[in-house]
């Protein structure tokens, strides 16, 4: 059922790819965000049409009147006044994930976890594609699941990468194929406490009954024992352990099966990503890609020429005999702990961002731990969080930019070593800086290309 008269709330890349999808629906459509119409610099300009009502710089508290749904935005929380209105009104409230799922056709494949979410979405969906298939990548991956609905025909695969902010507002989503891939502290500021946090997680395979496939790290505790609530069949993956059906490592092998009666996927050597963080994500879009019906040749190909995403322990530039690597998709101290402990030469380590509740201590230990992890640079709204984790642990060797990027590269820059590197993997959100993670791995990109070699 499509809906009649729908306000969108949130008009950032997915809430307005919803309202251009429900208006090629036929929806009357209201639109409601904080900011006014002039910052959005006329990229809304599309929805200036016929059948939507522009309210923006307003609160939504008195549009709901008549509103069949309001969708909202992953960034605005579902206890916002507004939704809780919208909810003792009888108007129903989903997430753009939930509104383009029902508008969707096709095979959908979903994928949650703490880290390695976008890259293991990227390979699987590179997966598809090279065995032919017509596949959508969306989510929250950056392109919107809603933009890509138009386009959508019968035999399409959507691989589509899930957050814990869109599982907030979802009801009718299923996969065919979902995964969580881990589960660490992260969004607490959001969503209060971890056990609200892996239960949010869960929704992801909430739907998933006998005829579909829950894709689960054998290797996570937190992951390991969501299999207790799973009524779909069980893949497990794991880099450690042996578990008893699904993708594993054993004799220098990536293998797929039983522990009794397995076949060799490809050798550890062959796969493209580096790091033990990669081959856990290959080990996951394996499992998924097989159990969907891909060839296993099709997943040998595609993980020998994989190379990654942007953002994701991204190569920038050799400068001075310096590498410098842009891990700015390292949003959480789990996912920079995968960096640090990545690092095989001498590093200098950027650190800091904008408040998510974290504890930077596992972090401070690993940099410890690591040798070759010799400086850090902080910046942002949490270095003085960091630092003083860092002292607690007794890691030393601290610079300090405030808020000053250029002057953070600079002085790491000044730091490091020939044959060293520069590692930007902030452990944070970039709010409090940048627009989003993209926007500062692409500053942190375009000054490292800007800088002249010494002595030119």
């Amino acid at each position: 059922m499509h809906f009649k008269k729908a306000l969108v709330f949130g008009l950032a890349r997915s809430g307005a790819a919803a309202a251009r999808l429900l208006r090629l629906r036929g929806a009357e459509v209201t639109l409601v965000d904080a900011k006014t119409k002039e910052a959005f610099g006329g990229a809304l300009d599309d929805l200036n049409v016929e059948g939507v009502h522009w309210h923006l710089g307003e609160s939504p508290e008195n549009l709901l009147e008549g509103m069949e749904a309001m969708i909202l935005s992953p960034g605005i929380p579902d206890t916002h006044p507004a939704v809780l209105k919208a909810r003792e009104m009888g108007v129903e409230v989903l997430g753009e994930l939930e509104y383009a799922y029902r508008e969707s056709t096709g095979t959908l494949l979903a994928i949650t976890g703490t880290n390695g979410k976008t890259t293991t979405t990227t390979l699987l969906g590179e997966i598809f594609k090279n065995a032919g298939r017509r596949a959508w990548v969306v989510g929250n991956i950056g392109s919107p699941y809603a933009a890509a609905v138009p386009q959508m025909r019968a035999g399409d695969v959507t691989v589509c990468e899930v957050s814990s902010f869109q599982l907030e507002t979802v009801s009718q989503f299923h996969p065919s194929v979902a995964a969580v891939l881990n589960v660490t502290e992260d969004h607490l500021n959001r969503h209060g406490t971890m056990e609200k946090y892996i239960a949010l997680k869960e929704r992801v395979f909430a739907n998933c009954r006998e005829k579909d496939f829950v894709v689960l790290n054998y290797d996570d505790p937190i992951t390991r024992k969501m299999a207790e609530d799973v009524k779909a069949r069980v893949v497990w993956f794991s880099r450690t352990g042996n578990p008893p059906y699904g993708a594993f490592v054993r004799e220098g092998a990536l293998c797929f099966g039983t522990q009794e009666n397995n076949r060799t996927v490809l050798s550890l050597e062959e796969i493209a990503l580096p790091g033990p963080h990669n081959l856990e994500n290959c080990l996951a879009a394996t499992a998924m890609a097989l159990v969907a019906g891909i060839p296993s040749a099709v997943v040998r190909h595609t993980l020998k020429t994989f190379r990654g995403v942007e953002h994701r322990l991204e190569f920038v530039r050799v400068l001075d005999d310096v590498r410098y690597i842009n891990d700015s998709k390292a949003t959480n101290v789990d996912s920079s702990i995968w960096a640090v402990r990545s690092m095989t030469t001498p590093t200098v380590i950027l650190l800091g961002g904008s408040y998510k509740k974290a504890d930077y201590h596992p972090l401070a230990r690993e940099m410890r731990k690591n040798t070759n992890i010799r400086q850090a640079v902080l910046i942002g709204l949490t270095a003085d969080a960091i630092e003083q984790a860092l002292r607690d642990e007794g890691f030393s060797e601290i610079a300090r930019a405030g808020t000053d990027f250029e002057k953070a590269i600079s002085m790491a820059r000044a730091l490091a070593v020939p044959g060293g590197t520069v590692l930007l993997s902030p452990a944070c959100a970039s709010f409090d800086m940048f627009q989003d993670y993209e926007a500062r791995g692409r500053e942190f990109k375009r000054i490292v290309k800007d800088l002249e070699p010494q002595g030119a």
